[in-house]
């Protein structure tokens, strides 16, 4: 979770140089967040859960896609991991009339959007592999950027809300991205570039509305190149809510990811469905998901910032989940399929209503929001540069198709997750 030792000195925590909020954010302010969330992930999920693989798989046919495609995936988390930490400090130092956020924002989403096209363009896997690697290269620079921005604008009183919604966009995103692989599964260049350059005008028009303060002084000095590294780590004998956070995300992320990169394979090779048939299947299963999840993570938020608790959401949410991947194992037809989207998307709802929340609430400095979010979003980038060759692993025993012991342990998984949030003690 750093670069570092445990036993490196701990950086001092300088007084803040812009003070956390305290005043409700505006609606403006509130609903381009969301409309940016939802374009920045739509235009980086529909490769992940959809056009990834139908390219992959129109290049090297199905019986090589699995393994192409976990290579492709793989490297792709790789940039993501490396690059929201980075990001996320140059974000937090970043100084000019147009503010710490806005310059991220704009060239990370304006690079994904040209590494798209050249994708949807690409004649081999390797070319595919490279310009993935820069796409998550250059949305992530613009994601650190953006997850910042919730605690640059929203006090704590209105984050479980906002997170909410925040979660519900995320998710309309995966929506999108399902009903993108069933209209244009096709056509691979308005397949890659229509979410992209939707995702673009959405990030520009949050940029617009953005009140991104610049910093009022030049950050002190980081006093050389061993102080700069040490600032990756988040050292959790002093920050133990944090790496507890940290820890939940991580495991529940890899059990996601174990299963929905391989989730229009599970319909395929599972329910005997072809590609087209598949695709269609996971539209509706998407869809039947994140009606679920936007009316849990919605109550779950509200619930949240009434009673003043988070843990209790997380962890229950955590445990629905894993339920809802063994609902998978069971299903032997189509309905089945959907029953278990239901209950994937009730756990999943609840999380996504609470969750970042509950890690904005225990972010060891105001000043590093930005990177210390980029440290926590290893936990999301990391995992999915482990789960597809994990996974991959996984469903290759037993003859090839061995989905059962993939969902079994995304679902052992889950329950760790669940438990890692228990002691927190920063948060209710």
């Amino acid at each position: 979770m750093g670069t570092t030792t445990p036993d490196a000195d701990p950086l001092p925590e300088p007084d803040s140089l812009i003070p956390p909020p305290t005043e409700k954010a505006p609606s403006r302010v509130v609903a381009t967040m969301a409309l940016a969330q939802l374009g920045l992930f739509l235009a980086l999920l529909t490769p992940v859960f959809a056009s990834l693989a139908l390219k992959v798989q129109s290049l090297v046919g199905e019986d090589d896609a699995v393994a192409a495609l976990g290579v492709v995936s793989s490297l792709g988390a790789v940039a993501a991991f490396v690059a929201n930490p980075v990001f996320g400090r140059i974000s937090d130092r970043t100084t000019g009339r147009f503010g710490r956020r806005r310059p991220w924002l704009v060239i990370g989403a304006v690079g994904l959007t040209v590494c798209l096209a050249v994708i949807a363009t690409a004649q081999s896997v390797a070319v595919i592999a490279v310009a993935w690697f820069l796409g998550q290269l250059l949305a992530n620079a613009a994601l650190a950027a953006f997850v910042a921005t919730l605690a640059d604008q929203v006090p704590m009183f209105q984050r479980g809300r906002i997170s909410g919604l925040l979660g519900v966009a995320q998710n309309l995103a995966i929506l999108g991205a399902a009903y993108a692989a069933q209209f244009l599964g096709t056509q691979m260049l308005p397949l890659f570039l229509v979410p992209g350059v939707a995702g673009l005008a959405l990030v520009l028009l949050y940029v617009l509305v953005l009140p991104d303060r610049p910093l009022p002084r030049r950050p002190p000095s980081e006093g050389g190149l061993g102080t700069v590294l040490r600032t990756f780590w988040v050292d959790p004998r002093r920050h133990p809510d944090f790496a507890y956070a940290w820890a939940s995300r991580f495991l529940v992320t890899l059990a996601s990811f174990m299963f929905t990169t391989y989730r229009l394979f599970y319909l395929q090779h599972e329910l005997s469905l072809d590609v087209a048939t598949a695709t269609a299947v996971m539209a509706t299963g998407v869809l039947i998901y994140t009606v679920v999840l936007i009316v849990s993570a919605q109550v779950a938020g509200w619930l949240s910032d009434k009673l003043g608790r988070r843990k209790v959401f997380v962890a229950s949410s955590t445990l629905v989940f894993g339920v809802g991947m063994v609902a998978l194992t069971q299903a032997d037809s189509v309905t089945g399929f959907y029953l278990a989207e239901i209950i994937l998307g009730l756990g999943y709802g609840i999380y996504v209503g609470v969750d970042l929340a509950l890690v904005v609430d225990v972010l060891p400095n105001p000043d590093d929001s930005a990177k210390d979010l980029g440290v926590f979003n290893i936990a999301n980038a990391g995992p999915q540069a482990l789960a597809p060759a994990f996974g991959a692993a996984l469903v290759g025993t037993a003859g090839g198709h061995n989905y059962g012991l993939l969902l079994g342990v995304a679902a052992a998984i889950c329950v760790l997750g669940a438990l890692v949030v228990l002691p927190i003690k920063k948060v209710r």
